[in-house]
Parts: C-alpha cells; structure tokens; sequence
C-alpha cells in the first residue's frame, strides 16, 4: 500500500524534518519545474532516474541536479550493474509507489524491503537544501540537507553517494 502525500508529511514532521511546501500545476520535466516553483524557493532542483540491471532484478534510484545528464552506461559499473535502463512506470510504482512526473527519494517511503538502491550525486549531497516531489507531481517540498539524512535514516536507506558520469555533450 503506497504512503500518500500528506501521510509522508505527517512523517516528515514527526521525524522533526522541516520543509517548505509549494502547490502547483501538474509538472514532468526539470525545465516544467523551473517555470513554475519560484527561485526563490531556494534548494537544488533534483532529477531522479529510477533503473534497473539488465535482468530487472536489482533497482536504483539516481538523484542528480537538474542541469546534469548522467552517463548510464559509465555509472552501470560503478554500482555493481552490467547495464542500466530505465524502469517502466508499472516497475516504478511497484517499487516506489510513484508515477513518471513524481519520481523522488521520498518514494524510498515505500520501498520498506529495500529493493531500491540509492545513488546520489555528490553536489546534491551537498547542497544546504533539496526541491522534492512530496509523491506527487503538483507539488514541491523544499528539505534542508540534515532533514534528507533523517528522512534517510527513517526509511533505513543508506546513499552511494559520488561524483555521477555525465553523458558527453
């Protein structure tokens, strides 16, 4: 059963995870989400890529920064893969009880048999703050840095934290 929005909200705040919410229209792009959430919000807008191995055993979620375009092929050996793909949105909300548009490291909620790997890029890691989809696509949650380590704590999720390829230009 998939947590919801505000029950992830409510886990947040009895971890004692501040954050900064901001509504808006539906958003499935990094490009939809820098013409929508103000600047000013503050934090590193993040991109999360959900894959899978070759033989869709093992997944991984990928957080990076909106301007980067990681490397799939240069990061499958990094992590112990022989190849990565993304995963297909029924895999998706399988494992992270999310759709495409609402990728996010706050669907590792749902992940609470730890199927899904966590790999974030060094810069995101850190950045003082994050912009995170709270579950859904129409909103965003802003999420100091010592906030995501706790949410991360609470989930039982341990980062790969490293400097991510990036795909030639």
């Amino acid at each position: 059963m998939e947590t919801t929005a505000a029950e992830l909200e409510a886990l947040l705040a009895r971890r004692g995870v501040p954050f900064e919410r901001f509504d808006h229209d539906p958003v499935f792009t990094c490009d939809d989400v820098a013409r929508i959430v103000p600047a000013e919000a503050g934090g590193v807008q993040t991109k999360n890529l959900f894959v899978r191995d070759k033989k869709g055993q093992r997944h991984w979620l990928v957080v990076t920064d909106c301007s980067r375009a990681v490397d799939l092929k240069a990061l499958a050996p990094m992590i112990g893969a022989d190849h990565l793909s993304l995963g297909s949105p029924e895999r998706l909300m399988r494992c992270l009880g999310v759709s495409p548009g609402s990728v996010t490291l706050l669907g590792l909620v749902n992940d609470p048999d730890h199927q899904v790997g966590l790999v974030i890029d060094r810069d995101v890691w850190d950045a003082p703050t994050l912009r995170c989809h709270p579950l859904t696509n129409t909103a965003t949650l802003v999420i100091p840095h010592d906030g995501i380590a706790r949410f991360l704590e609470a989930t039982g999720h341990q980062p790969l934290v490293t400097v991510l390829p990036l795909r030639p230009s």
